[in-house]
């Protein structure tokens, strides 16, 4: 949540705008996670009517070859790709999201021809009567390698500019949730799970965490550059990296409004994304400047913590 915050405390620097815009703005961007995460899950149902259609027109060819004119059709038969195309919630979504897979069937087509040459699917179709574990496991590794082809990942980064920085994540998030799912569960009734699911009360909790900490970061975003500038040695703030005080200012937020986060925890959240987003030497400039920070609120009253995992 911290990164999608990040991302839009920098539109702000970029294009300022009010803090309703802004939590707005963000809310439609978390919202759109959910999107690519149903568009990349929508490929496994879409596969198998893109294998029963290469299949078919494999029988078609003047000169087919006998693998052709009676192909191994398990792959359209399995019961767990059988399952998500039956789920109720799942068809919805893709309905609203998942069109671009319509339209895009050269790249699908494409795919199952490269898949069905790979050693795990070879290995599945020889299968004889696959259990339920065996036809997921066939549609995880399916997932694994779509997710990870040049044609699907360029197809979505074009539906917007922010998923290239999220698309792995919510593969990983996919394909963990995807060995979640049981014979005894997945059915069409099951609610479909999504990154950012309302019905979770933890995700509720972090979403309202994202939105305090936004907002409370454009508030404090002069209080926040004055610490940074009583604290920088022969340096003045405009040769800092623009991306080290905005981590830096979000530190400070979450410091003096998020009560039950430790300092300590909050420091290493903050050289973490510096790792990913800022330059090589930030994590040590950050650290410094946030250590010298918390000594200072914390003199202030403005800090006002406790429990484990504290900075000394």
């Amino acid at each position: 949540m911290r990164s999608k915050v990040l991302q839009e405390v920098y539109s702000c620097q970029i294009e300022p705008k009010e803090s309703g815009l802004a939590q707005r703005e963000f809310d439609y961007h978390i919202g759109r996670l959910n999107e690519l995460g149903v568009l990349q899950v929508a490929l496994l149902p879409r596969m198998v009517e893109v294998a029963r259609q290469v299949m078919s027109d494999g029988k078609k060819k003047y000169f087919a070859t006998d693998d052709e004119r009676n192909p191994n059709m398990q792959f359209t038969h399995n019961e767990f790709l059988r399952r998500m195309a039956g789920n109720v919630e799942l068809g919805s979504l893709v309905g609203k999201w998942g069109g671009c897979w319509n339209t895009n069937e050269d790249i699908l087509r494409e795919a199952f021809i490269d898949f069905r040459q790979q050693q795990v699917y070879i290995d599945y179709v020889g299968l004889e009567n696959p259990t339920f574990g065996q036809d997921k496991d066939m549609a995880i590794m399916l997932f694994r390698y779509l997710v990870n082809r040049e044609a699907v990942t360029a197809t979505l980064a074009e539906r917007s500019l922010l998923w290239e920085d999220d698309y792995s994540q919510i593969a990983q998030y996919n394909f963990m949730m995807l060995k979640t799912l049981t014979e005894e569960a997945f059915d069409e009734n099951m609610p479909w799970p999504l990154m950012y699911d309302k019905r979770n009360e933890t995700e509720v909790e972090a979403m309202e965490f994202a939105r305090t900490l936004l907002r409370q970061t454009l508030a404090m975003r002069d209080e926040s550059d004055a610490l940074v500038c009583r604290f920088l040695q022969g340096w003045e703030i405009e040769r800092v990296a623009t991306m080290d005080i905005l981590l830096i200012n979000m530190a400070v937020a979450e410091f003096t409004s998020c009560p039950s986060i430790p300092e300590k925890v909050t420091i290493d959240e903050y050289i973490e994304l510096a790792k990913e987003f800022s330059t090589e030497r930030s994590r040590l400039f950050i650290n410094g400047i946030l250590d010298k920070i918390v000594a200072e609120l914390r003199s202030q009253g403005k800090i006002n913590k406790s429990g484990r995992g504290l900075s000394e």
